[in-house]
């Protein structure tokens, strides 16, 4: 469940990572189907009204959840987007999966109290609801002029096997390990 950093934003569906991790999944003998549920433009709010139809439909064991990039890059309350997270984290609990958050960042001409207050709220969220987080998923691409699009937000075919080596460990170790449902009382 993500924006355009998942929906394969400029280039064919195919070449993103999302389609990728089906690719290396299959490879490395896991039996997961994957549904790429993201929409480039997309935000924790549109995320939550989306969410419970992808839950009811697919059924997930994990979800990975990579939005807020898009609140943040609109300026919306650093409050409304963590509890947006926090709510997106307990409705894929309460059908049964696991969730690991991609940590996004924006770039710092918001201003420091805000940049620094995006960032801190994935920290937040992830402690707090004590879900696995992969710290800035686009860390290892977005200083490279070479794997970004002109645009400069949005990596190119080239970045998205680095991307999707960001999140593999993590995610491996999520599929590898058995859920156990916890009680949750924030959300």
């Amino acid at each position: 469940m993500g924006d355009s950093l998942s929906a394969a934003y400029g280039m064919p569906q195919q070449q993103g990572w999302v389609a990728l991790l089906d690719q290396k999944l299959e490879k490395n003998g896991f039996s997961y189907e994957v549904i790429n549920a993201s929409i480039s433009g997309e935000t924790t709010h549109g995320g939550l009204t989306r969410l419970p139809g992808a839950l009811d439909q697919y059924k997930p064991e994990l979800v990975v959840l990579e939005l807020g990039a898009n609140d943040g890059l609109r300026g919306a309350p650093l409050a409304l987007i963590e509890r947006n997270l926090t709510r997106l984290i307990a409705q894929a609990r309460a059908a049964g999966a696991q969730v690991l958050l991609l940590e996004m960042r924006i770039p710092p001409n918001y201003g420091p109290r805000y940049s620094d207050g995006f960032t801190a709220l994935f920290e937040k969220v992830a402690q707090m609801q004590d879900v696995l987080m992969v710290p800035f998923f686009m860390a290892p691409v977005v200083l490279q002029p070479e794997l970004m699009q002109d645009d400069g937000l949005h990596p190119n075919e080239q970045a998205q096997p680095v991307l999707l080596d960001q999140l593999w460990q993590p995610l491996i170790s999520l599929l590898q390990s058995p859920y156990q449902p916890q009680k949750n009382e924030g959300g």
